[in-house]
């Protein structure tokens, strides 16, 4: 994005990936019912502060053969899940993810794969739940989770420990309990296996 930010084009444009992310892949309409609802009711989800819920993204960091994913320990959520974080304006969706794996992992070499740039699709669109953080003024929220894939050499990280409790590298079959939407669209493109 360049020049200022525009919340309504953020919106329509996320209303557009939906659409065609349905149209590419199917998938139950309820998955997105929150966000749609606000996308209608002209809320602010580019803003962290906005609720009931707001845009994340996050990124699986798939090895070159696409067995493998990083995965990080995370600190509020204690459970291994893929890196990804709120998304900041005016970045674009995909720096966000980059800025956000970079970040957490301290994995270098990070590359976007091609498919996005030639689909203009993320691999997936999430909605879950985040419980209530009193100590920080938020009540239980929707993360609206932009999801791509990165590429990079499997090797050396540097996870930022006061993001995260562990980066590491493990099978890409651990996405199964993690992310399965995400997983069967990365199988079905042939972008990881099993």
């Amino acid at each position: 994005m360049s020049g200022a930010f525009d919340p309504s084009a953020f919106r329509a444009r996320i209303g557009a990936l939906l659409d065609r992310h349905a149209r590419a892949f199917g998938g139950a309409d309820d998955r997105h019912a929150v966000l749609r609802r606000q996308l209608e009711n002209g809320d602010d989800i580019h803003s962290r502060a906005t609720f009931p819920g707001h845009v994340t993204t996050s990124a699986f960091i798939l090895d070159p053969a696409g067995r493998r994913v990083v995965l990080v320990h995370h600190r509020s959520l204690a459970r291994w899940l893929q890196p990804g974080g709120h998304y900041e304006a005016p970045e674009s969706l995909e720096q966000a993810a980059l800025r956000e794996a970079f970040e957490e992992t301290g994995v270098q070499g990070l590359a976007l794969d091609p498919w996005h740039p030639e689909s203009g699709l993320p691999i997936d669109i999430d909605s879950h739940l985040i419980p209530a953080r009193p100590q920080k003024g938020e009540p239980e929220h929707w993360h609206h989770d932009i999801r791509f894939v990165l590429r990079a050499e499997e090797g050396s990280m540097h996870p930022d420990l006061s993001e995260v409790k562990g980066a590491e590298w493990r099978a890409v079959a651990e996405l199964e309990v993690i992310a399965p939407e995400a997983l069967r669209n990365m199988r079905k493109l042939g972008l990881a296996h099993l």
